[in-house]
């Protein structure tokens, strides 16, 4: 079983890369734009309530993760590790199915500001689901 200490770490970086995504999106209007659906910039934050950003989850599905991150800080739970291995898996898709995050990630898509927190993020998801498997 992987040190709770480790699973930890990946959470709250990934916690801190939504909120680096959440305030770059904000600032730079870069809204949900996923082959079903595509936000608007004049009402991101609204947008950002339901879809999310184009670098951010919506908050019901932070909430979640960070209810989880807070319990397996009092000590190891099963539960809160079943939860994390949820939105990780949510988020590593939809970090995929994001346009302008998979337009980050190719080549000629670098941005110094955008792609470190698309990349942190993404791994990270990536990572937790991995690591809150049994």
């Amino acid at each position: 079983m992987v040190q709770r200490s480790t699973l930890l770490a990946v959470s709250a970086t990934q916690l801190a890369a939504q909120l680096a995504g959440h305030v770059v999106a904000l600032r730079r209007r870069r809204h949900c734009d996923v082959p079903f659906l595509v936000g608007s910039p004049d009402h991101l934050v609204r947008d950002w309530l339901w879809f999310g950003t184009a670098f951010s989850a919506p908050p019901y599905l932070l909430g979640p993760q960070v209810w989880a991150t807070a319990r397996l800080l009092r000590g190891p739970d099963d539960r809160a590790r079943w939860v994390l291995r949820w939105p990780g898996t949510g988020l590593t898709f939809g970090y995929l199915s994001e346009r302008c995050t998979r337009l980050r990630v190719s080549p000629g898509g670098f941005d110094p500001v955008e792609t470190p927190v698309v990349v942190a993020g993404w791994g990270c998801a990536v990572a937790m689901a991995v690591l809150a498997r049994r």
